[in-house]
């Protein structure tokens, strides 16, 4: 068999076997493809999910911090109270001692007469002896009113300690009730960012496999682009070895067809017969080749 024929044949051969091949390679190209979409697709919702998870995580901590907060603010009013508590017990032990030195005539009482001694004082001419006295009365009666104005004293403070006290236990009540809600608040947020954590986890481990099936897909395509690298570069081969085959059988054939009319025309020439401008031609180029 001719080697054209067989060149021609080979060919033929190849682009059979090339065909599946490339039917192959673009099936397993759209697989790829589909992989790495649905992959990427997967990531870009991964990318999301841990954008919110650091945002739930923000959030949360600003909660539990505003929880602390409340609870120092809460303990440092429940420390005051405490203290104004136990300044109440003092002041009530003052009152129970100065309570066993309270005189037996009232307030009103003591103060009247000092009123009248003093005025007495003031307004009467008295001797030296008689104004002594006066005065002695007056000092021993302001030191039995020392008892009550201490007393009276005492009993101011008391209240407005007890006051302090009511508006620190509004206060308490406000910070634990604050610092429940953020606690409640931070544990919404904590669930609600664990429910995050465990998608993204599951997010991850489908991209994973997918990203898997993606890197097997490319794998099956480099021994087939390796193979159909080998037969296209076969086949350029094949196709320019049958291309110089076609030049040169073209070649040789127009040599035999030169050969034959040169023949004719030398035929022509030795019985006399006009030749054609192409005749003529040829031979003038022959002529041309032999003196070269």
């Amino acid at each position: 068999m001719p080697k054209q024929r067989q060149r021609t044949l080979k060919i033929d051969e190849l682009m059979d076997k090339l065909s599946p091949l490339k039917s192959q390679e673009e099936k397993l190209d759209a697989e790829t493809d589909k992989w790495a979409e649905e992959r990427d697709k997967l990531n870009d919702q991964l990318r999301i999910f841990r954008e919110q998870i650091f945002e739930l995580k923000r959030a949360r901590d600003e909660m539990n911090e505003k929880v602390r907060e409340q609870k120092q603010q809460r303990e440092k009013a429940r420390a005051e109270i405490r203290a104004k508590v136990e300044e109440i017990k003092k002041l009530q032990q003052e009152t129970k001692a100065l309570a066993r030195k309270k005189p037996a005539r009232s307030l009103q009482s003591l103060q009247k007469e000092v009123d009248s001694v003093e005025w007495r004082i003031q307004t009467t001419s008295l001797d030296l002896k008689e104004e002594r006295e006066l005065v002695g009365k007056v000092k021993e009666l302001e030191g039995q009113l020392a008892v009550y104005r201490k007393l009276e004293q005492i009993n101011r403070k008391r209240l407005e300690l007890q006051a302090d006290v009511r508006v620190l236990n509004t206060k308490v009540e406000l910070y634990h009730k604050s610092l429940v809600e953020a606690a409640q608040k931070s544990q919404e947020i904590h669930e609600k960012m664990l429910k995050r954590v465990e998608e993204s986890k599951n997010l991850k481990a489908e991209a994973d496999r997918l990203h898997k099936l993606f890197v097997e897909a490319k794998e099956k395509t480099v021994p087939l682009r390796k193979e159909i690298a080998e037969i296209t570069d076969l086949l350029r081969q094949l196709r320019s070895e049958l291309r110089e085959d076609e030049k040169k059988q073209k070649e040789k054939s127009e040599e035999t067809l030169r050969e034959k009319l040169e023949s004719q025309a030398r035929e022509k020439l030795r019985r006399g017969e006009k030749l054609t401008w192409e005749e003529f031609q040829l031979l003038a180029e022959k002529g041309m080749k032999a003196q070269d």
